[in-house]
């Protein structure tokens, strides 16, 4: 009787989120969910969208409990939450960069840097306020350097104008007086400002875990000494250390991975016959693709010992991404847009080689979907397929816990409630094809 009670109490209260909503209901049936709270599959379920919210999960073992205006037939399809882009730089058009997000299956958004002309701020609210497709998004302020500290007062204005502005982050990316870097975080302390970005080379590693994010760990690399790179012992020690100062990092291999790519002539022709170059503008592409980035003219990247010296580090990096993950260190997938490295394609790369480092599909998964939830403080609304949470999240083709490359075998994306298809996806990337061919 009780039993029966309280199904009746559920099935009332999803009636009353029905009726008090206009949106359309849409219900997703047979979907294999991967929850993403733990390691499973909730195998032919039913979840029913409405109001931007996910109202029921479901068996699939009889009829809606209520009346919904779109069926998708989802029989053989693995949903996921949407994933989570933490290291994003806005190199061209911000309109079009969005769209290879969203097709990519990027619900959300970190930006790691406002360069000279540009207006998170703004981007964020246009986002906020759907005033065109867009991720939900998040902001450092300026990409901080040491010339923007010349003296130590110049703290107080540096984290006077990031409050103001209302940014979400503040970035550092550069070695900072010690002076300077104590005081900076004593003042973003004060004013509630989460301090992230590189690490402080010149200093021991605890001054850099007392930020909320490292990115790259390529900065390991530098704040540790360099006779113990190859001490196991030690790097335990410290990847000890790091677990217990309760940082988050964001590994960013891909970008790394890139630098080489770019250096030896094979692999870099590779890269200019990429189909995808056709979603970058020309003058850019023709920039990335010729001889005069750096990576294509110093003897420091292109010489032959250079390229084993850039397979070296990168595997060492790999290496101490999997030796963090071990000691429970969090850790996010983040691809620094840069170059010739694709908003939202580079996201599936990066996921690739955070698996390459010896993670399960699973916990690889993790890194662009719970974690990121837990960090940008969003848990309770993503991260998860859960009953009360954000309709966000992406209909695969393909199982990604059995192989990661399948989170790219993208059937359609829920944003913010609105179901696209494969046919919108593709319309999207056409658009942004079509708009930088037209430059």
């Amino acid at each position: 009787m009780r039993t029966k009670f309280l199904l009746l109490l559920g099935l009332l209260s999803i009636i009353s989120t029905y009726c008090a909503t206009q949106e359309q209901i849409i219900s997703f049936e047979k979907v294999n969910v991967i929850p993403m709270d733990r390691d499973t599959i909730l195998k032919n379920h039913r979840v029913i969208i409405a109001n931007g919210k996910i109202l029921k999960i479901e068996p699939t073992l009889s009829q809606p409990p209520i009346p919904v205006d779109q069926t998708i037939d989802a029989e053989g399809k693995f949903m996921i939450p949407g994933l989570v882009e933490t290291h994003f730089h806005l190199q061209n058009n911000i309109e079009n960069e969005f769209k290879l997000l969203i097709a990519n299956g990027i619900t959300s958004a970190r930006n790691m840097a406002e360069y000279d002309g540009q207006d998170h701020i703004k981007i964020r609210n246009q986002s906020r306020n759907n005033e065109f497709f867009a991720p939900h998004y998040y902001t450092t302020g300026p990409y901080l350097k040491r010339d923007h500290f010349q003296h130590i007062d110049s703290v107080e204005s540096v984290v006077q104008f990031h409050k103001d502005r209302g940014y979400d982050f503040l970035k550092i990316a550069d070695n900072l007086p010690k002076d300077i870097y104590l005081k900076l975080l004593d003042r973003t302390n004060e004013a509630g400002i989460d301090v992230v970005g590189h690490g402080q080379r010149k200093m021991p590693l605890e001054y850099s875990l007392r930020i909320k994010s490292i990115a790259h760990m390529e900065e390991f690399m530098y704040i540790l000494p360099e006779d113990k790179l190859h001490d196991q012992y030690y790097l335990k020690r410290a990847a000890q250390d790091i677990k217990s100062s309760g940082i988050y990092v964001s590994p960013t291999l891909g970008i790394f991975e890139m630098i080489r790519r770019y250096a030896d002539k094979q692999k870099s022709a590779e890269l200019h016959a990429d189909d995808n170059l056709k979603y970058l503008p020309k003058h850019y592409s023709d920039y990335w693709t010729s001889v005069r980035i750096n990576y294509r003219v110093h003897k420091w990247f292109i010489a032959p010992e250079s390229l084993k010296r850039l397979q070296n580090e990168l595997n060492w990096q790999k290496m101490f991404t999997k030796m963090l993950h071990d000691q429970g260190v969090p850790l996010m997938a983040g691809s620094d847009t840069y170059g010739l490295f694709l908003p939202g394609f580079s996201l599936h790369r990066e996921l690739e080689l955070i698996h390459a480092s010896g993670l399960s599909n699973y916990e690889t998964l993790k890194t662009a979907t719970l974690v990121p939830a837990r960090y940008l403080n969003t848990i309770t609304q993503s991260g998860t397929i859960s009953e009360g949470k954000l309709a966000d999240f992406v209909l695969l083709n393909k199982n990604p816990l059995e192989n990661i490359k399948h989170t790219k075998s993208i059937f359609g994306v829920v944003l913010k409630g609105k179901w696209l298809n494969r046919i919108i996806l593709d319309q999207l990337l056409k658009e942004v094809e079509n708009n930088y061919s037209e430059e």
